[in-house]
């Protein structure tokens, strides 16, 4: 199995289209590039920011094709998120990242016909791992997505017995007591999911975090992590809050339409999102933009990026 484990920030990327919606593969150069510049180092490909389940099977091997391709020889890895419904097409997603050169591959549990229990959602993740036996596997917990709200240190103790390549959890999920059970399993990297509350994980322990703000608002993600680190709790706090009001604004206008519309801004379009989440129209994009002004956010994006963080 590839030695990788997530670490520092990890920016869960936008899916880019062109204006009728198809896939537009040439934007992923700009988007890299916009990353490594911002002190990116890891991208989580395809998952809910990347709008997966609007992605047909072979629009997300063309996309991880695509970012493997740009970052070949860059200090940017590429996880892919593998996850579906249908878990033979988990699968072969899972092999062909593995084939196309990812570090790692993730999956969520499928969400319309639900695992109900532990073991029946190590056996769902099972087989997708093994079709990329040398990456390693995390698995994506995002409960108030998918509707499967179970127990992660069960996961974690029950599951290396199936799954050999688990390597940890990617864990959106506001629970910080069983945070700090999964944190016991010290061979498991616990990447959090949850940008709001970046600050709180990490005085848990964690040391790793996979967010789509990290895309657009990284500076503030590193100033958080960077105080932290130093112990200067107020400036840590000052930044998560800059966060927190960033978040709240899109959230008024549809996070993801709203966020696109952020990268666009800065010099790097992604294009709208596809049904059923609707583009934003022009006057509530002036009105966004004008929120955004009002919060202090784009002198706080356009920031001289620091060193990424060191966990």
């Amino acid at each position: 199995m590839t030695p990788f484990q997530l670490e520092g920030l990890i920016a869960a990327t936008h899916t880019p289209f062109n204006a009728d919606g198809s896939l537009n593969l040439d934007a992923v150069e700009s988007q890299a590039t916009h990353l490594a510049r911002h002190g990116i180092r890891h991208a989580f490909i395809a998952g809910s920011t990347g709008e997966w389940s609007s992605l047909t099977a072979e629009e997300r091997r063309l996309l991880a094709s695509r970012w493997t391709d740009v970052t070949r020889h860059t200090p940017l890895d590429v996880i892919v998120h593998v996850g579906a419904n249908c878990l033979e097409e988990s699968a072969a997603l899972a092999a062909h990242a593995q084939s196309a050169g990812a570090v790692a591959v993730s999956a969520l549990a499928p969400s319309y016909y639900k695992p109900r229990d532990v073991d029946t959602l190590i056996a769902c993740c099972a087989p997708i791992a093994a079709a990329a036996p040398r990456l390693p596997f995390y698995y994506y917990d995002i409960p108030a997505m998918t509707g499967v709200s179970l127990s992660m240190p069960e996961f974690l103790e029950r599951g290396t017995r199936r799954i050999p390549t688990l390597a940890g959890l990617k864990y959106t999920s506001l629970d910080p007591v069983m945070l700090q059970d999964c944190l016991q399993h010290e061979s498991m990297r616990i990447a959090w999911g949850v940008d709001e509350a970046l600050l709180a994980a990490l005085a848990l322990g964690v040391r790793s975090a996979v967010g789509s703000t990290y895309n657009f608002a990284a500076p503030l993600a590193h100033k958080a992590w960077q105080a932290f680190n130093a112990g200067n709790w107020p400036a840590a706090r000052a930044a998560q809050l800059r966060i927190v009001r960033l978040v709240q604004t899109l959230a008024r206008y549809g996070y993801l339409p709203a966020a696109k519309v952020v990268m666009q801004r800065l010099g790097v379009d992604a294009g709208p999102t596809r049904l059923p989440l609707p583009p934003l129209p022009p006057a509530r994009i002036n009105a966004l933009e004008q929120d955004l002004d009002r919060i202090g956010f784009w002198s706080d994006a356009i920031t001289p990026a620091p060193h990424a963080v060191t966990p």
